[in-house]
C-alpha cells in the first residue's frame, strides 16, 4: 500500500464532534468538514493520473467525459461522484485496497457540512471557507477594521452583518450571525487554534452602541483565557505595517492532511491564495505584524481599561 493512501485511510474516520446551531431546530450535525476531503481527493486523482503519465484528455476520451469535468475533479472545483472515482481508479489501475480507501474518501466527500443547511444566505466562496476553518489545526487572522468572526458576539456581529447587508431581510442577517457563533465551537471545544492580530482602529470603531462594543470587548478578553486564542492589538504609533494592504486569514492544516490557504475576504470578492510562495509571503507579513502589535497580555489589558479609550496601546 502507497504511503499517500495508507495516510488517507487513517484520516477516513477522525473523531466526530457535534454541535447545535442557534435559530435552527432539531438541526445537529458533524462539525466533520467535506470541503478537506474533497481537496484530498482531487490531489490524489491527480497524482494518480500523472503517475500513470496519462493527460487529461486521454482519460477523459476513456472514460467519455468532456476535459473540464476531470480538470474540475482535480482543482476540486466539482464534486466525484463514487461511480467516477471508481472508473477513474480502474483506468489506473490502482489496488483493491487502495481503491477501497478513496472510494470511502469519495462517499464521505460528497456529504453536506453544516453550513450546507445556510446555502441560500451564504456566499458559495465563504461556505468553502468555512469548510476549510472546520477541519483547519489553526488558523492567523489579522483584521484592519473589525474583530475577527471568530471572536464576535451576537450583538457586535448583528450589527456588522447588519450593516454589510442592507435590504436584507431579518432572518437571512439572522441566519448569518448563527453561522458565524456556530464556527465559534471550535475555539471552544480546543479543536482550533486561533492567533488573532487587530489593528487598533477595530477597537476604536464604534459598532453598534456603546454597551455592545463593551460587551464585545469583555468577550474578547473571556476568550483570551483560553489556551488556543491568542489576541493581539497594533497601536496607531505603530506607523504604517504590513497589515495595512488589507485582512487576510492563513489556515493551517496537519502537514499529512492538506496545504496552508491564504484566504482574503474584500468588497471585490473572496479570493483563496494556494501558492507556496505566497502563502509563504503572507506568513512572513504575518509574523511582522506579531512582532509589531503589543503583547498578547498588554492587548487585553489595554482594551479591558476603560481608561484606555482614546489613548495607545504600549508594547510589553
Amino acid at each position: 500500500m502507497s504511503k499517500s493512501v495508507a495516510t488517507f485511510i487513517s484520516l477516513i474516520h477522525p473523531w466526530r464532534g457535534r454541535l447545535l446551531l442557534p435559530h435552527r431546530e432539531d438541526d445537529r450535525v458533524t462539525s466533520q468538514s467535506p470541503t478537506v476531503r474533497r481537496r484530498r481527493l482531487a490531489a490524489e486523482l491527480r497524482r494518480l493520473r500523472e503517475q500513470r503519465g496519462l493527460s487529461i484528455d486521454q482519460v477523459s476520451a476513456a472514460g467519455n467525459w468532456h476535459a473540464t469535468k476531470l480538470s474540475r475533479m482535480e482543482t476540486g472545483r466539482r464534486g466525484a461522484s463514487t461511480a467516477d472515482v471508481r472508473t477513474l481508479l480502474k483506468l489506473y489501475k490502482v489496488p483493491e485496497t487502495e481503491a477501497e480507501a478513496l472510494l470511502t474518501l469519495a462517499r464521505e466527500a460528497r456529504e453536506r457540512g453544516w453550513w450546507e443547511a445556510y446555502r441560500d444566505v451564504l456566499p458559495p466562496r465563504h461556505s468553502t471557507y468555512i469548510g476549510l476553518e472546520a477541519d483547519a489545526a489553526s488558523v492567523r487572522n489579522y483584521e484592519s477594521l473589525l474583530v475577527p468572526g471568530l471572536l464576535q458576539t451576537a450583538r457586535y456581529a448583528r450589527a456588522v452583518i447588519g450593516a454589510g447587508l442592507r435590504g436584507a431581510s431579518e432572518d437571512e442577517v439572522e441566519s448569518r450571525v448563527a453561522v458565524r457563533l456556530a464556527r465559534q465551537s471550535l475555539l471552544r471545544e480546543g479543536r482550533l487554534h486561533l492567533s488573532a492580530i487587530v489593528d487598533e482602529a477595530a477597537i476604536r470603531r464604534l459598532v453598534g452602541d456603546r454597551s455592545v462594543m463593551e460587551e464585545q470587548i469583555d468577550h474578547i478578553a473571556e476568550m483570551s483565557k483560553l489556551a488556543n486564542v491568542s489576541f493581539q492589538v497594533i497601536p496607531y504609533s505603530a506607523g504604517a505595517h504590513p497589515g495595512m494592504t488589507g485582512s487576510f486569514s492563513i489556515l493551517e492544516f496537519p502537514p499529512e492532511t492538506d496545504a496552508d490557504v491564504v484566504y482574503i475576504d474584500s468588497a471585490a470578492g473572496d479570493l483563496f491564495v494556494e501558492r507556496e510562495s505566497e502563502v509563504s509571503r503572507y506568513t512572513l507579513d504575518f509574523g511582522n505584524l506579531q512582532e509589531i502589535a503589543a503583547s498578547p497580555t498588554d492587548s487585553v489589558r489595554f482594551i479591558s481599561d476603560s481608561q484606555g479609550v482614546g489613548s495607545d496601546a504600549r508594547r510589553a
